[in-house]
């Protein structure tokens, strides 16, 4: 793991999706920082294969060290996050970085989706990111730091990922598409880029998936922690806004392959991407 350097001590951050996964481990990694850490989530109750809510993930956050704000938000509800920004502002004295993790998921064909899913993921994915940061920014632009993070794919048209999955995808994808507008938009007082990994990472929700056995084909939640807290670390100014052509793609190795996958899986190469300027791990 990347060691902490007490970058973000005192920093606020707000973290949609938090109470259990990827950005659970985000959250974590930024406490032992002693950052500030709103965890914007509905899950108040344990289901019963998925552990945590936002009331556990509270308590591990301020084990490691930090301070947590846990409140309750559907994405879908605007007032709800409009009412966690203001509880946060008001705990916290600002918002420093935001993380949009909080989305839905059906990776089912055209006919195969409902209506009511189709629904759902378009609100939860591209609407809900879009209301968060919408709600966040006249923070972020008062902050030094002044990051928005996206758990989100690179915008890559080839029909392959389309096809299997085509509402999905066009809602993850508007999530991506958020960040390049938003980019442009606040060049030079937000870094806003997204974070995507490169295969599948382990979590409670991967079992349910995948099934027995699927943890040896997966990468441990902590490199993509440790990928956020890397972008975290730097100036909003100094990794906004480039540009990298597709074909020229910067290479940046993260830290010894073996701490972050089972033996099955050590085959595969560790790296970090930046691409069009959106860090994709």
């Amino acid at each position: 793991m990347l060691p902490n350097t007490g970058k973000l001590a005192g920093c606020t951050v707000f973290i949609t999706g938090t109470s259990r996964g990827i950005c659970k481990a985000i959250a974590l990694k930024a406490a032992k920082d002693g950052a500030n850490i709103v965890i914007a989530a509905k899950t108040t109750q344990s289901h019963p294969k998925l552990s945590g809510t936002i009331y556990t993930a509270a308590e591990e956050i301020e084990a490691a060290g930090g301070r947590a704000l846990p409140c309750i938000v559907d994405v879908r509800d605007e007032q709800q996050i409009n009412d966690a920004v203001e509880k946060a502002v008001e705990k916290f004295g600002g918002i420093d970085i935001l993380v949009n993790n909080a989305s839905a998921i059906s990776l089912t064909n055209t006919l195969e989706t409902p209506t009511k899913r189709v629904d759902l993921m378009m609100n939860m994915n591209t609407r809900g990111t879009y209301l968060t940061s919408k709600a966040c920014i006249p923070f972020l632009k008062k902050s030094k730091i002044a990051h928005i993070l996206n758990l989100s794919p690179p915008l890559n048209l080839n029909p392959m990922w389309f096809k299997q999955h085509c509402a999905y995808t066009i809602a993850k994808y508007g999530m991506s598409m958020c960040v390049l507008g938003m980019a442009e938009e606040f060049r030079g007082e937000i870094a806003v880029n997204a974070l995507w990994p490169r295969t599948a990472i382990h979590t409670a929700a991967m079992d349910m998936l995948g099934g027995s056995g699927v943890e040896s084909q997966c990468r441990k939640v902590d490199i993509i922690a440790d990928a956020a807290y890397s972008i975290f670390k730097k100036p909003k100014k100094e990794i906004k806004n480039q540009k990298y052509p597709s074909n020229k793609r910067r290479r940046m190795s993260l830290y010894p392959l073996q701490r972050h996958l089972p033996s099955q899986a050590l085959g595969w190469e560790l790296e970090c991407l930046t691409f069009l300027g959106r860090w994709i791990c």
